[in-house]
């Protein structure tokens, strides 16, 4: 069964500068556990339905308006009933004045009344946004995540393989280390994951014979980031002369993290071999196939070899015997 992550309205609150306007009492002792909002329009109009009540509700021009052209008894009736099924935060933007029956249902019903300047479109994107991040499924992988020439690479291997000392290298060479040794992995959208470091770790690197050193305290600020979107995964791995490695990059191999899936190669270690060359140009590479261009393809087509049929196992040998 999946983990099911919360993020408390304190911080919400504390995020976005919200104004509390009443509900101040149960603040704390409140979670968030969905990342979809809910704008009530249809709520106050008497449609309950679909209604979760673990959604924030958002309030914006419209909501308010329909309520307020409605007499006394009706706004009394269609307020109550909707602070009656007890939602878990309700948010005005805009700085809204609320007819006083909200504030009096809020406290009835001992729901957290939140208000924004922000407009209301603005501010759901950017509260689904944080959401998102804060509430993804997630899982931590060994391995490095490093930014280079602006593609997320996630260095997997076994322990001693060389991804701390690669990293070290990428680092001397202008790019930027985002976590060592274990890696919190985010699945933030259907398509995008994101990688940070667990941050009683952040920052730091662990070199056999050395110790532990703080990359940002020797290499200065510029040397690393926070976060960083996972565009491929390097999977480092002792060289096997026994087995034979793809010479070509026509398959695009894959690694499925949380689901999703990643662009992949691997890449045998061996002494004589600048890793951290190898994962720029892998770098660049993967940005240029992102971008509609492969260099293997373009070479078979100068070889006659491109039929518009998958390349055979008989004319990757030819290739392989140059």
């Amino acid at each position: 069964m999946a983990n099911q992550y919360s993020v408390s309205l304190q911080n919400i609150i504390k995020e976005f500068s919200l104004e509390v306007v009443c509900g101040q009492d149960i603040i704390e002792s409140t979670a968030v556990e969905l990342s979809d909002i809910n704008r009530p329009g249809l709520q106050f109009a008497g449609y309950y339905e679909y209604f979760d009540s673990r959604r924030i509700q958002l309030l914006g021009l419209s909501e308010i308006t329909y309520v307020q052209e409605l007499n006394s008894q009706e706004q009394a009736e269609r307020v109550e009933a909707f602070f009656s099924q007890k939602p878990i935060a309700v948010i005005v933007a805009r700085s809204l004045d609320l007819p006083d029956i909200f504030v009096e249902m809020a406290q009835k019903y001992q729901v957290a009344l939140l208000r924004t300047a922000a407009d209301t479109s603005s501010f759901s994107a950017a509260l689904i946004s944080f959401l998102k991040v804060r509430l993804a499924p997630r899982i931590t992988r060994h391995g490095v995540l490093v930014e280079v020439y602006g593609e997320g690479v996630l260095m997997l291997g076994e322990s001693g393989a060389g991804k701390s000392e690669t990293a070290i290298e990428l680092i001397k060479r202008g790019h930027r280390l985002i976590a060592d040794d274990a890696v919190e992995i985010r699945r933030v959208s259907d398509k995008t994951l994101v990688g940070t470091a667990p941050e009683n770790i952040r920052h730091f690197i662990e070199l056999r014979g050395i110790g532990i050193i703080n990359a940002r305290r020797i290499f200065g600020i510029g040397s690393v980031k926070m976060t960083e979107k996972i565009d491929m995964v390097v999977n480092l791995e002792n060289w096997d002369p026994d087995k034979v490695y793809d010479r070509m990059g026509i398959t695009n191999e894959t690694t499925t993290i949380l689901d999703l899936q990643v662009p992949s190669v691997t890449i045998p270690v061996k002494p004589g071999r600048n890793l951290a060359v190898i994962i720029e140009v892998a770098a660049m590479n993967n940005r240029q196939k992102k971008m509609g261009y492969n260099a293997a393809q373009e070479l078979l087509n100068r070889l006659g070899m491109d039929s518009g049929v998958p390349v055979t196992e008989e004319e990757k040998s030819i290739w392989s015997s140059f």
